[in-house]
Order: structure tokens, then sequence, then C-alpha cells
């Protein structure tokens, strides 16, 4: 069972729709009300990204990365939860110069189960991820952010900053998350 943590991005629907499509079996819960107790029930994790910033967010959020990696479970951090998997990390995040928003292009650059080649997918952050800890690697970049999509060293924890609910592509990267 997939954990969807809405943490208020308004494309979250979107999220919740794809899931419905493909009929997998997952609950949706807003960041308020889940409850770390119940984190063994599920099998992995999907981080929606978020409206505002909300230190009692980070916290969960961060808590939820650090129970994926500790038990080896799946997780896809979207947009804002991309942000907080490399600030769990040991990365750090900046806000940028301007708004991304809109269709953009994005370069895989290493072998991973998600996607390859150049995807086509949706922007919509005006922070992004700036620097990569230690245990986190680069694994796409576009001409507005380097890092794309990362991943946990030798785990299936994976962070976009675009939005993939938002394009064909993107759809096709988390039903390939879903499967792995």
């Amino acid at each position: 069972m997939i954990l969807l943590v809405d943490n208020g991005s308004v494309f979250t629907k979107n999220i919740i729709e794809f899931l419905c499509s493909i009929k997998s079996d997952h609950i949706a819960i807003p960041f308020d009300k889940v409850n770390l107790v119940d984190l063994e029930k599920f099998d992995s994790f999907i981080l929606s990204g978020r409206r505002h910033n909300d230190q009692a967010m980070n916290a969960l959020n961060s808590k939820i990365i650090q129970h994926a990696i500790s038990n080896e479970k799946p997780l896809l951090g979207i947009c804002y939860g991309a942000e907080i998997l490399a600030l769990s990390t040991g990365g750090t995040i900046r806000r940028m110069s301007s708004l991304q928003k809109g269709p953009s292009t994005v370069q895989v650059m290493q072998k991973n189960p998600l996607c390859n080649g150049i995807i086509q997918v949706y922007q919509s952050h005006s922070f992004e991820v700036s620097s990569l800890g230690k245990s986190l690697i680069q694994l796409g970049r576009s001409d507005a952010c380097k890092y794309e999509i990362i991943q946990y060293v030798d785990s299936k924890v994976f962070g976009t900053q675009f939005h993939p609910e938002m394009s064909d592509d993107g759809l096709s990267l988390i039903e390939k998350f879903i499967n792995i």
C-alpha cells in the first residue's frame, strides 16, 4: 500500500486521479493527519508538493524520509518532496531568481529505473535543490535546474524537482516508481 502525503499542492488531486486510474493500492492523507506510528503499514511513500512552508510539515516529511531509508522502502518526493529529501540528507535548497512554471525538458544523465533519455515535464516552483549531501546522486537536469531528478544512493528513494503528475512522461515515471 502506498501512502500519498498531501502537503497541500494544488496538483495532489492529479496524483490521486492517476493512482486511481491505474488501480494502485493507495491512501492519500493530509500531512497534519499522518500518524508516524502507522508508517509500518505502508510499502512505499509519495510526498506531494506544497503551497506554504510549515515547520510541522517539514519535520513530518523528514521523519517519513528517514523511515523509508532505514526500512529500505521506496519513496518519491515531488517538488517540495525532493527539496525536503535533500534537506533531510545533508543537501541544501535556495530560492530561485524567478518562478519556474510551465513545460520543460529534462535530460536524464544516469541509468535509473524511472526514466531515461529526454523527458517532457511540468515545472511549478520558486525553490530548488542547490546542493546534494553525500548520499544523494543527480539523475537528471534541465536548463533551469541542476538537480531535476535525484536518488538516495543504492536505494529506491527518489526526488523530482518538477511535477510528474502534470505530464505524460511524468505519469510514466510515477507508474514505474510504483512498480519498482
